[in-house]
């Protein structure tokens, strides 16, 4: 069996709804990779926003930030950024129109003390009646109080802007940001009125192949496994896209298969379908 390079999305697919990687996908990763496989985390969120949990695992390398970084190994491939027109386009946009925002970047999270405090509502609302409060309070929550409060972020090396609250649609704000990809946001809890805001032309499938070209691995011998919509590109993009159970039709109707929920082994479950792990 030839050496495959998988790709891993994390919200939705690597961890649950309360931030949790599953035991058994922990597992199926370490087994892969004594294997000889390559695993490779894939996800919107940045480099800093992955928890330790999932950083812990071990891996062969990240795409992160909806492709804008490339890391394999030690070894630092891409680094695409947003620029300062860019983002001031963000800001005074949904400080006009309602909403919030902040900035990724690879070393730190950034916003305004309102947009901060107005994400923390929301999350709050969303969960507060989930008999796990506790644990998303340890786990969403606690990702809200790590973001940065800063008034200028303008001359940081972002990679991604994420909204939530908007007043506008999704199709309103695609038309204003011709200078931005927009999908809806991969975090149920951030609610339907929120979207991720990244680099025109640059998406996960665009980072895989900056990995593939660096391993000299053939996108034959390519996996992904995701579960929202900015999964549709990677999925499309590799021999096997694999969508997750809690999918939406959407990414369910581009993928070649479809496994289980975090929570039913998905991940295991289409390793042992594909020979990675026994």
């Amino acid at each position: 069996m030839n050496r495959k390079a998988v790709f891993l999305d994390v919200d939705g697919t690597l961890i649950n709804d309360y931030g949790h990687v599953p035991e058994s996908a922990a597992d199926a990763i370490r087994e892969a990779r004594t294997n000889g496989h390559l695993v490779f985390v894939c996800t919107g969120r940045s480099f800093v926003e992955l928890p330790d949990e999932v950083a812990g695992i071990g891996w062969d390398g990240f795409v992160v930030a909806s492709g804008a970084y490339v890391q394999v190994d030690a070894h630092v491939l891409t680094h695409r950024q947003l620029s300062p027109e860019a983002l001031h386009h963000v800001a005074d946009y949904f400080d006009a129109t309602g909403g919030g925002y902040y900035f990724q970047a690879n070393d730190g999270v950034y916003a305004t003390p309102q947009h901060r405090d107005l994400l923390g509502r929301i999350v709050t609302e969303a969960v507060a009646d989930d008999p796990a409060f506790d644990d998303l309070e340890h786990g969403l929550l606690g990702y809200v109080d790590t973001i940065d409060v800063t008034s200028d972020p303008y001359t940081l090396p972002i990679t991604k802007a994420i909204y939530f609250g908007a007043s506008a649609t999704i199709e309103e704000i695609r038309a204003e940001f011709s200078d931005f990809d927009i999908v809806p946001t991969s975090v149920t809890v951030f609610g339907t009125q929120a979207g991720e805001m990244m680099i025109p032309g640059v998406h996960k499938a665009t980072g895989i192949d900056v990995v593939l070209a660096h391993t000299g691995i053939d996108r034959a011998d390519t996996i992904a496994i995701g579960d929202n919509y900015n999964d549709l590109e990677m999925l499309a993009h590799v021999a096997v896209g694999i969508a997750m159970g809690n999918a939406p039709q959407a990414v369910l109707d581009i993928a070649d298969e479809v496994t289980t929920t975090p929570d039913e082994d998905g991940i295991r479950l289409a390793f042992v379908r594909h020979g990675l792990v026994t």
